[in-house]
């Protein structure tokens, strides 16, 4: 509610936040990190291998987050703009790694995982309702967990047309790859998707 005053004596609404913040008020920067923090970190975790990758990308996000916070407009959330920072930082980080050069490139996973493999060689359809079916059967925790075991390449993709819904157009910019790359990993991370989802329901069905 407007004028609702923190435990630090710190308004808690966003604008007289950023104001504070923007004066270099080092408690008011505390604040702002302690509220968005745990989202942001979320975003993070999406595309990192482990946890302290995704604490490096949280890290350099907020440094970046602090000193641009003067260039937000107001334009659309706070939330929305410094996710955006994190993704960017991540990917930016990503790439000096080499990480997604090579592996955003990959048709299918190496790894073999039972009958995964098998019917993957042949270019999928780009059907946005392909996986739907057992997406809707599944909790929200099995759906993320899924996802964050896929190829770095895959997921990258994935999460950046589902979650953060930017276009194939935007990806290719941002990922530097070709625009029908980018179409083409996001209908193979739906199908690597599906049918690990399936395999997994088929699992838990065998073990009732």
């Amino acid at each position: 509610m407007f004028g609702q005053k923190h435990a630090s004596g710190f308004p808690m609404d966003e604008k007289d936040l950023l104001k504070e913040c923007l004066s270099g008020n080092t408690r008011a920067q505390k604040l702002l990190y302690e509220r968005y923090s745990p989202k942001m970190f979320g975003v993070c975790l999406r595309y990192a291998s482990d946890r302290s990758m995704a604490e490096d990308f949280l890290q350099e996000g907020f440094i970046r987050v602090f000193m641009k916070l003067g260039s937000f407009k107001s334009q659309g959330s706070l939330e929305g703009w410094m996710r955006r920072i994190m993704v960017n930082t991540a990917l930016e980080i990503l790439r000096k790694k080499d990480i997604l050069r090579n592996s955003v490139e990959l048709t299918f996973p190496n790894q073999h995982h039972g009958g995964l493999q098998e019917g993957l060689h042949t270019e999928p359809e780009a059907d946005e309702d392909a996986n739907d079916d057992i997406t809707g059967q599944i909790s929200a925790d099995i759906l993320h967990q899924t996802i964050s075991e896929m190829p770095v390449g895959f997921r990258t993709v994935f999460n950046l047309y589902a979650v953060e819904n930017y276009t194939h157009k935007e990806i290719a910019n941002l990922v530097g790859i070709s625009e029908g790359t980018s179409k083409s990993q996001f209908a193979r991370a739906r199908v690597w998707l599906q049918k690990r989802l399936n395999e997994n329901n088929r699992f838990r069905h065998a073990g009732q």
